[in-house]
Protein backbone atom coordinates (compact mmCIF):
# COMPACT_ATOMS: atom_id res chain seq x y z
CA UNK A 1 0.00 0.00 0.00
CA UNK A 2 2.10 2.47 0.68
CA UNK A 3 4.83 1.43 -1.95
CA UNK A 4 1.95 2.06 -4.14
CA UNK A 5 1.02 5.60 -2.28
CA UNK A 6 4.30 6.61 -3.58
CA UNK A 7 3.95 5.90 -6.74
CA UNK A 8 1.29 9.02 -6.98
CA UNK A 9 4.05 10.98 -6.28
CA UNK A 10 5.15 12.80 -9.54
CA UNK A 11 8.82 14.21 -10.00
CA UNK A 12 9.15 18.20 -8.43
CA UNK A 13 5.71 17.98 -6.83
CA UNK A 14 5.89 19.19 -2.66
CA UNK A 15 3.99 16.80 -0.67
CA UNK A 16 2.51 16.47 2.55
CA UNK A 17 2.52 13.25 4.70
CA UNK A 18 -0.46 12.78 7.00
CA UNK A 19 -0.05 11.26 9.98
CA UNK A 20 0.30 7.79 10.54
CA UNK A 21 0.69 5.49 7.68
CA UNK A 22 1.27 7.92 5.01
CA UNK A 23 4.77 9.01 7.20
CA UNK A 24 6.10 5.82 5.45
CA UNK A 25 5.51 6.87 2.24
CA UNK A 26 8.77 9.19 2.94
CA UNK A 27 11.13 5.85 2.84
CA UNK A 28 9.70 4.67 -0.94
CA UNK A 29 10.65 8.05 -2.23
CA UNK A 30 13.30 8.63 -4.95
CA UNK A 31 15.36 11.69 -3.56
CA UNK A 32 16.89 12.46 -6.72
CA UNK A 33 13.29 13.34 -8.18
CA UNK A 34 13.00 16.77 -7.32
CA UNK A 35 10.18 15.71 -4.86
CA UNK A 36 10.05 18.20 -1.69
CA UNK A 37 8.11 16.83 1.46
CA UNK A 38 6.60 19.10 3.58
CA UNK A 39 5.25 18.98 7.38
CA UNK A 40 3.05 21.02 8.72
CA UNK A 41 4.65 21.81 11.94
CA UNK A 42 7.51 23.85 10.07
CA UNK A 43 9.65 21.63 7.94
CA UNK A 44 10.17 21.90 3.97
CA UNK A 45 12.44 19.25 2.62
CA UNK A 46 11.85 16.89 5.00
CA UNK A 47 14.16 13.62 4.44
CA UNK A 48 12.99 9.46 5.32
CA UNK A 49 13.27 8.82 8.84
CA UNK A 50 16.61 8.72 10.42
CA UNK A 51 18.95 5.62 10.85
CA UNK A 52 20.62 5.43 14.99
CA UNK A 53 23.71 7.48 13.52
CA UNK A 54 21.14 10.37 11.85
CA UNK A 55 18.98 10.66 14.70
CA UNK A 56 18.81 14.60 16.13
CA UNK A 57 16.24 14.84 18.81
CA UNK A 58 15.08 18.85 17.57
CA UNK A 59 14.12 17.39 14.44
CA UNK A 60 10.28 15.61 14.37
CA UNK A 61 7.30 15.88 11.89
CA UNK A 62 3.95 16.88 12.63
CA UNK A 63 3.11 13.67 13.95
CA UNK A 64 6.48 13.71 16.40
CA UNK A 65 8.67 11.15 14.56
CA UNK A 66 12.05 11.58 14.23
CA UNK A 67 12.96 12.31 10.45
CA UNK A 68 15.71 14.01 8.56
CA UNK A 69 15.88 16.83 6.58
CA UNK A 70 17.62 16.85 3.35
CA UNK A 71 20.27 19.10 2.23
CA UNK A 72 18.50 23.06 1.36
CA UNK A 73 15.40 22.24 3.91
CA UNK A 74 13.94 25.13 5.33
CA UNK A 75 12.85 25.26 8.69
CA UNK A 76 10.06 28.05 9.88
CA UNK A 77 6.73 28.57 12.32
CA UNK A 78 3.42 26.60 12.26
CA UNK A 79 1.92 30.19 10.52
CA UNK A 80 3.81 30.07 7.77
CA UNK A 81 3.55 27.03 7.08
CA UNK A 82 -0.01 27.04 7.30
CA UNK A 83 -0.32 29.64 5.02
CA UNK A 84 1.47 27.57 2.34
CA UNK A 85 -1.03 24.57 2.87
CA UNK A 86 -4.04 27.52 3.08
CA UNK A 87 -2.01 29.11 -0.01
CA UNK A 88 -2.41 26.10 -2.33
CA UNK A 89 1.33 25.70 -2.80
CA UNK A 90 1.08 21.78 -1.51
CA UNK A 91 0.78 19.58 -4.63
CA UNK A 92 -0.23 16.51 -3.47
CA UNK A 93 -1.57 15.53 0.35
CA UNK A 94 -1.54 11.56 1.76
CA UNK A 95 -3.84 11.53 4.77
CA UNK A 96 -5.01 8.53 6.59
CA UNK A 97 -8.67 8.46 6.64
CA UNK A 98 -11.51 6.95 8.73
CA UNK A 99 -14.23 6.86 6.06
CA UNK A 100 -14.27 8.10 2.70
CA UNK A 101 -17.26 8.46 0.45
CA UNK A 102 -17.59 8.30 -2.98
CA UNK A 103 -18.22 12.01 -4.11
CA UNK A 104 -14.52 12.22 -2.55
CA UNK A 105 -16.18 13.59 1.03
CA UNK A 106 -13.31 12.65 3.91
CA UNK A 107 -13.69 12.49 7.92
CA UNK A 108 -10.09 11.65 9.27
CA UNK A 109 -10.30 13.62 11.94
CA UNK A 110 -12.59 12.26 15.60
CA UNK A 111 -15.23 9.21 16.04
CA UNK A 112 -17.44 10.75 18.04
CA UNK A 113 -17.58 9.83 21.77
CA UNK A 114 -14.06 9.26 21.29
CA UNK A 115 -11.84 12.14 23.29
CA UNK A 116 -9.47 14.03 20.91
CA UNK A 117 -6.85 16.72 21.28
CA UNK A 118 -7.92 18.58 18.07
CA UNK A 119 -8.03 18.71 14.25
CA UNK A 120 -4.66 19.12 13.58
CA UNK A 121 -3.68 19.98 10.12
CA UNK A 122 -6.12 17.44 9.01
CA UNK A 123 -8.61 19.87 7.36
CA UNK A 124 -5.91 22.90 6.36
CA UNK A 125 -4.71 20.13 4.18
CA UNK A 126 -7.85 18.41 2.95
CA UNK A 127 -9.25 21.43 1.10
CA UNK A 128 -5.77 23.28 0.79
CA UNK A 129 -3.75 20.55 -1.49
CA UNK A 130 -4.72 20.69 -5.15
CA UNK A 131 -5.04 16.77 -5.05
CA UNK A 132 -5.32 14.15 -1.90
CA UNK A 133 -4.82 10.47 -2.01
CA UNK A 134 -5.97 8.49 1.31
CA UNK A 135 -4.40 5.52 1.94
CA UNK A 136 -6.30 3.48 4.47
CA UNK A 137 -7.39 0.06 5.61
CA UNK A 138 -11.05 -0.67 3.41
CA UNK A 139 -12.96 -1.71 5.98
CA UNK A 140 -12.59 -1.03 10.04
CA UNK A 141 -11.41 -3.63 12.84
CA UNK A 142 -15.28 -4.56 13.68
CA UNK A 143 -15.37 -5.24 9.75
CA UNK A 144 -17.41 -2.09 8.56
CA UNK A 145 -16.72 -0.54 5.37
CA UNK A 146 -14.59 2.58 5.17
CA UNK A 147 -15.22 3.05 1.32
CA UNK A 148 -19.09 4.46 1.68
CA UNK A 149 -21.65 6.05 0.31
CA UNK A 150 -21.88 9.06 2.39
CA UNK A 151 -20.57 9.72 5.23
CA UNK A 152 -21.51 8.45 8.91
CA UNK A 153 -18.91 10.50 10.84
CA UNK A 154 -17.60 14.23 11.32
CA UNK A 155 -16.25 15.59 7.91
CA UNK A 156 -12.94 16.67 7.71
CA UNK A 157 -13.58 18.25 4.00
CA UNK A 158 -16.31 17.64 1.37
CA UNK A 159 -15.45 16.71 -2.10
CA UNK A 160 -11.49 17.11 -1.57
CA UNK A 161 -10.65 12.92 -2.55
CA UNK A 162 -9.66 12.14 -6.11
CA UNK A 163 -8.91 8.47 -4.95
CA UNK A 164 -8.38 5.92 -2.36
CA UNK A 165 -5.92 3.35 -1.81
CA UNK A 166 -6.64 -0.11 0.24
CA UNK A 167 -5.15 -3.42 1.14
CA UNK A 168 -7.73 -4.33 -1.54
CA UNK A 169 -6.86 -2.33 -4.53
CA UNK A 170 -6.96 1.62 -5.70
CA UNK A 171 -10.15 3.64 -5.85
CA UNK A 172 -11.16 6.40 -7.72
CA UNK A 173 -14.29 8.32 -6.81
CA UNK A 174 -17.11 8.39 -9.22
CA UNK A 175 -19.59 10.90 -7.61
CA UNK A 176 -22.07 8.20 -7.04
CA UNK A 177 -19.91 4.93 -6.56
CA UNK A 178 -16.40 3.88 -6.71
CA UNK A 179 -14.40 3.33 -9.82
CA UNK A 180 -11.36 0.58 -9.09
CA UNK A 181 -9.07 1.10 -11.23
CA UNK A 182 -6.44 -1.44 -9.86
CA UNK A 183 -6.82 -4.79 -7.82
CA UNK A 184 -4.50 -6.23 -4.89
CA UNK A 185 -2.67 -9.10 -5.76
CA UNK A 186 -5.04 -12.14 -5.51
CA UNK A 187 -8.25 -9.86 -4.43
CA UNK A 188 -11.14 -11.39 -6.38
CA UNK A 189 -13.93 -8.64 -7.09
CA UNK A 190 -16.56 -9.88 -4.64
CA UNK A 191 -14.54 -9.22 -2.12
CA UNK A 192 -14.11 -5.50 -2.88
CA UNK A 193 -17.72 -5.79 -3.70
CA UNK A 194 -19.05 -6.70 -0.45
CA UNK A 195 -16.33 -5.21 1.74
CA UNK A 196 -17.42 -1.74 0.14
CA UNK A 197 -20.49 0.26 1.24
CA UNK A 198 -21.30 1.83 -1.97
CA UNK A 199 -21.47 0.86 -5.25
CA UNK A 200 -18.36 -0.31 -6.92
CA UNK A 201 -17.33 0.22 -10.94
CA UNK A 202 -14.87 -1.97 -12.19
CA UNK A 203 -12.41 -0.21 -15.24
CA UNK A 204 -11.81 -3.09 -18.24
CA UNK A 205 -8.38 -4.10 -16.70
CA UNK A 206 -10.29 -4.68 -13.37
CA UNK A 207 -13.32 -6.72 -14.91
CA UNK A 208 -12.06 -10.14 -14.53
CA UNK A 209 -12.25 -12.07 -10.91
Amino acid sequence: MVRRAAAEIQPGQIVNLGIGLPTEVANYLDLDSGVTLHSENGILGMGPFPTEEEIDPRLINAGKQLVTALPGASMFDSALSFAMIRGGHIDLAILGGLEVACNGDLANWTVPGKLITGMGGAMDLAAGARRVVVLQSHASKDGKPKLVHRLTLPPTALGCTSRVITELGIFDVGGDCFVCIAKAEGVHRDTIVQATGAPMLFTTATSGA
